[in-house]
């Protein structure tokens, strides 16, 4: 008997992805699966029922007959009540941020897997749901701020006079950084870059950017995420950005600590430096942001500042998202499903990694370690 496959309608407000598009879908089913599709799950990400149709699904309400459910936010509370005992729920979770939600999961018998928890190893990055995402928020975060600036971004010359390119200085070398260079420099930006990690460097030049940095101990890498750097080098850094962002007509920020609340790299004095119709775009607004003046879900003007804290760029781009997404997805569940069996081996390093509830249990040593701290 096939694995079903279930696909939810998203319920988290301004959410318009969806967790499996129809050509995601389409894989699956050739693999053996059935996918079942409640209706209109698709609709703000383009994908109308009659496409997942064509593909092969049903649209319905599938919770009963579900094997596995998906999800791209956590589900409601709600939700997980009525989910069926001893079933799958898969999706992006952000456990140590929703613990409520972890707790019912643990409560309901369900076995979860968090795709953002999946290793950052070279065999799983098929799964790499933070990479996919954060790629179109780079993006996306560029285009946010050309449309709130006041200024084109490349030099032109015209019979009336030339004017100059744009300064765009971007916080962090991650996915989102690197692609917010790219984006910024195909529009003309002159763009500088700044990240605790050394190493970046050569890939920001290699994308036309000018790398800044202090001459301090940064931050290394463990498991794909940035850890945190020594109050030294924060403090250094904080001094040479006050200078540098003083002449910047756009700021995005991507800064984040996996696990803890994002640095405050932008203090409010900053703010007041820097030039009248300037935008800063904080791209990590949703964990507390890199802005001290960032408001979640929310667009602020401080003394000529724009400041946007929209927390889900990729919703933004629910097409393309969801399609990236959907795939990720798909790709973990083939690591996991063999032989119409679903594995929980937890000494399997992928598994073990995003496993996070299983027989009414927490068993993610990650996250375990984060909300009970030696």
């Amino acid at each position: 008997m096939a694995i079903n496959v279930v696909v939810p309608v998203e319920k988290l407000e301004g959410e318009n992805r969806v967790s499996l598009s129809p050509d995601g879908a389409s894989l699956l089913i050739k693999k053996g699966f059935s996918v079942t599709v409640h209706s209109n799950a698709g609709l703000k990400a383009g994908f109308t029922n009659a496409a997942y149709e064509k593909a092969g699904c049903t649209v319905g309400d599938g919770y009963a007959s579900a094997d596995i459910i998906l999800g791209v936010n956590p589900p409601e509370l709600s939700q997980i009540e009525n989910f069926p005992k001893d079933k799958v729920w898969i999706g992006t979770m952000s456990p140590h941020n929703n613990i409520e939600h972890v707790n019912a999961m643990e409560k309901a018998g369900i076995s979860s897997f968090a795709l953002d928890y999946v290793p950052r190893i070279s065999r799983a990055q098929k799964m790499d749901v933070l990479s996919s995402q954060a790629n179109l928020a780079g993006y996306k975060a560029v285009l946010l701020g050309a449309n709130r600036m006041k200024k084109i971004f490349p030099l032109m010359m015209t019979a009336a006079g030339t004017i100059t390119p744009a300064k765009v200085l971007i916080f962090g070398a991650g996915v989102a950084g690197l692609q917010a260079i790219a984006t910024a420099k195909r529009l003309g930006a002159v763009v500088e870059v700044t990240d605790v990690r050394p190493e970046t460097k050569e890939q920001v030049e290699s994308l036309g950017g000018r790398f800044i940095t202090v001459d301090a101990e940064g931050s290394k890498t463990e498991g794909g995420y940035a850890k945190e750097v020594s109050k030294e080098f924060l403090d250094k850094q904080k001094a040479l950005i006050a200078e540098k962002i003083k002449d910047s007509d756009l700021v995005i920020t991507t800064a984040l600590v996996f696990g803890k609340k994002a640095p405050v790299l932008i203090s409010e004095e900053m703010v007041n430096s820097m030039k009248t119709g300037s935008v800063i775009v904080d791209m990590a607004v949703s964990q507390g942001g890199n802005c001290a003046l960032s408001k979640n879900g929310e667009e602020v003007e401080i003394n000529g500042v724009t400041i946007i804290g929209e927390p889900n760029l990729p919703s933004l781009l629910a097409t393309n998202a969801s399609d990236l997404y959907g795939k990720n997805v798909v790709a973990l569940i083939l690591h996991l499903v063999n032989e119409e069996a679903i594995s929980f081996d937890t000494t399997e390093e992928i598994i073990g990694g995003s496993l996070i509830t299983h027989k009414g249990e927490i068993v993610n040593p990650k996250l375990l370690e984060l909300i009970n701290p030696k």
